[in-house]
């Protein structure tokens, strides 16, 4: 079941324009016999109902800028943050070679802040080699981590070039191709790879 995290004329960060606009109204999606809506989107006039998930309250977004400078708060604000959840196999009736903890299951990486969403593997995949699709669920969960530190690497280094050690040279230039990758700066992901 669902409640309303916001009300009707509250100022919101709408995340996916980057923008910020007064909640409008307020939409329950009500179920027949059930006392709480399923469901609640809300209207705020930029030409969709937006879930909870994609919406940031004034005092949310106050509170987070205490101890940030402005770069950070909005990095954060804008930054993704995935978790690993758990399917289960329901045809399967054992699954003896798999860990006893995660027995009977397989990972999803959930990129959004709902249950759907993201990156899995058919339950055939993970049966075949379930080490590594749980260490690729773990890297695509921690990604973007890294590139907050690969934002925060090719940064320094381009504000203090003269203090950055002939070594870790290369290695912010690989921060630097990548992020322009991810962005799409017309990066060839060859070039990354070469650095």
């Amino acid at each position: 079941m669902a409640k309303a995290l916001f009300h009707k004329m509250q100022r919101v960060y709408v995340k996916p324009v980057g923008t910020w606009a007064l909640v409008e109204r307020v939409i329950p999606h009500w179920v027949k016999d059930v006392d709480e809506p399923l469901r609640v989107t809300y209207e705020c006039g930029l030409g969709r109902p937006f879930q909870a998930h994609e919406l940031v309250s004034e005092q949310v977004m106050q509170n987070s800028e205490i101890g940030f400078d402005d770069d950070d708060a909005d990095e954060d604000l804008m930054m993704e943050h995935w978790r690993v959840a758990r399917r289960s196999t329901r045809w399967r009736a054992s699954m003896s070679e798999h860990a006893a903890d995660n027995l009977g299951t397989f990972p999803v990486v959930l990129t959004n802040e709902g249950e759907a969403g993201g990156w899995r593997v058919s339950p055939a995949d993970f049966d075949r080699d379930p080490e590594r699709v749980e260490h690729q669920a773990r890297m695509i969960v921690h990604t973007p981590d890294l590139l907050r530190v690969a934002r925060r690497i090719a940064e320094f280094s381009m504000a203090h070039p003269d203090e950055v050690p002939e070594k870790l040279r290369p290695v912010t230039r690989s921060c630097a191709a990548i992020l322009r990758y991810v962005y799409e700066l017309n990066e060839a992901p060859e070039s990354v790879a070469a650095e």
